[in-house]
């Protein structure tokens, strides 16, 4: 390795041992990615064991995406100057003891903690992982690179619903948290070994105001996104919004005068990079958006268990790992833009299949098919969105681009969620509110049992018990009500990717285009950074 100005560089296009290196940022990733998808399954559990409020159960469940995505632009600057691999190391060991508190939590407030510091480990290691890909690997190789690691990591979050499900059949809600522990171990001591120090490093001064301005805004807006759709929490979420509104004027106001800054707006408005940025935003919240209705769909209406509810998703995450290496060839081969409105178009195939054939009779091959399809998207969209951005930046801000990565999936996951969410409670509210307001006997039911009716599936299965003489006809009425607001979420779901996809066709340049951008962005860079 030789110093070259500001940076280190090596000579070949990956590193030695290369496979080791690489199977211990996928391992890293491994962790972050399971720990953010195994919460959910288990919240009914935790509610009874703690008889926790709504609110209560909303904190545990964004908890640890608010501590990774507040957190990933300061300490992704903060391993570009000083240390990657030793933000790794630190964010899995302190990945450990947050698991293993929040698995014996005495108390809800314990638990969100616990959920909140594990958040910030991954915060620490997950966009390391990128960054050091970035850093370690060029040309094709790191293109492969980030194939293995994009694919890996998302079929690894949709087995997060099936090991939750596995694990609540045996043991309490703990074991959910807990599982992770082994794997964050292994994580530690690969990471520990086999992955180099200071390759590609940055050596200019960290913006620590802007880094701790960047934390209250994307915390902040989170929290407004995942609060927005839930009853009695909209001034919250206003608040909340209102609190990111002011920091991101802060925050740009920072970032456009800083000398160092901490997020280079000057590379963000590079159309590679914000192209880029809003095309995995789709891709990503499209999966998180659609697994979230899917697992409600399948236990509500379908009647799986959390068990095969979960394991229905494994299609997704095996398509995902077959397609990688065959993304990577096509960004190489036709481009980015290519290889983006590919998947663009097999996602919008597996939302129809949601929206026409996942219907209350559904055979469990109409649901694998819509899976199927959704991996195969996600498997090829994800290459060139991460590959795009840690192309159009400097080696040594790498930071900045994993971090946006990471963003993706956070900010993409809660802004389609939440749409998707709010659609279908409204969608379910209106179909039950028609369906009694047809029933003849609708003056016999009182406000308090409407209510709970309109309100969600488990409302009605509330009111289905305690009238068992009525509880078919509720239930009936509950899944008709049910696939009106999911067809709902689909529909809008189409909307969201074919608009990302006429982002990508008409804004993202084509291959040659392509690759004279990246040429000219990494001779503007080398201009800026002189070698000494």
């Amino acid at each position: 390795m030789v110093w070259t100005g500001r940076v280190q560089s090596v000579a070949d296009d990956r590193p030695a041992r290369a496979t080791l290196v690489l199977a211990a940022l996928i391992i890293v990733a491994a962790v972050a990615n399971l720990n953010l998808a195994v919460a959910n399954v288990a919240l009914p559990d935790i509610g009874r064991a703690f008889d926790a409020s709504q609110t209560q159960l909303n904190l545990v469940a964004v908890g640890y995406s608010v501590g990774l995505a507040a957190s990933v632009l300061y300490l992704g600057a903060l391993g570009d100057r000083y240390g990657r691999k030793a933000m790794l190391v630190l964010g899995m060991a302190l990945s450990i003891p947050a698991s293993v508190v929040a698995g014996i939590a005495p108390s809800i407030e314990v638990l969100f903690v616990a959920r909140l510091l594990g958040g910030v480990s991954a915060g620490l290691a997950f966009p390391t992982t990128l960054a050091l890909i970035t850093a370690l690997w060029s040309g094709a190789a790191r293109t492969r690179a980030i194939a293995l690691w994009s694919s890996i990591g998302g079929g690894i979050s949709s087995l997060g619903p099936l090991v939750s499900g596995a694990l609540l059949q045996h043991f309490d809600w703990g074991s959910v948290f807990l599982v992770t522990v082994p794997l964050a171990l292994i994580a530690l001591v690969a990471a520990a070994l086999w992955v180099p120090s200071h390759v590609n490093e940055s050596v200019d001064p960290v913006d620590h105001l802007g880094g701790m301005v960047s934390v209250v805004l994307v915390a902040a807006l989170v929290l407004g996104i995942n609060f927005a759709p839930v009853e009695g929490m909209l001034g919250t979420a206003l608040s909340m919004m209102s609190i990111a509104l002011a920091a991101a004027v802060v925050f740009v106001i920072r970032q456009s005068r800083a000398r160092f800054p901490l997020y280079d707006l000057h590379v963000a408005r590079r159309r590679i990079f914000w192209v880029a940025a809003v095309a995995g935003i789709v891709v990503f919240g499209t999966l998180m958006g659609t697994m979230y209705i899917g697992q409600q769909f399948m236990q509500n209406v379908l009647g799986y268990s959390t068990l095969a509810a979960g394991a229905a998703g494994l299609p997704a995450a095996a398509v995902m790992v077959v397609v990688a290496p065959q993304s990577a060839k096509l960004v190489e081969s036709h481009g980015s833009r290519f290889t983006l409105l590919l998947g663009y178009g097999a996602i919008v195939l597996g939302l129809l299949v949601a929206l026409l054939l996942w219907k209350e009779d559904a055979h469990y091959w109409k649901i694998a098919l819509g899976y199927v399809l959704l991996g195969v998207g996600v498997g090829l969209a994800g290459t060139p969105a991460s590959h795009s951005l840690t192309g159009s930046v400097p080696v040594s801000r790498a930071g900045m681009a994993s971090g946006t990565a990471d963003l993706q999936r956070d900010l993409g996951g809660a802004i389609v969620q939440s749409v998707l969410g709010a659609l279908l409670t409204a969608g379910y509210t209106a179909s039950f509110a028609a369906t009694i307001a047809a029933n003849p006997q609708s003056d016999a039911i009182s406000a308090q049992t409407q209510a709970a009716l309109e309100k969600s599936f488990a409302g009605a299965e509330g009111i289905a018990e305690r009238y068992p003489q009525y509880a078919e006809p509720i239930i009936a009425a509950a899944r008709s009500a049910f696939l009106d607001g999911d067809g709902k979420a689909y529909g809008a779901a189409i909307a969201i990717v074919l608009v990302g996809a006429a982002l990508v066709f008409f804004a993202f340049p084509h291959r040659d285009r392509e690759r004279e951008l990246l040429a000219q962005y990494e001779e503007s860079d080398r201009v800026v950074a002189p070698t000494s």
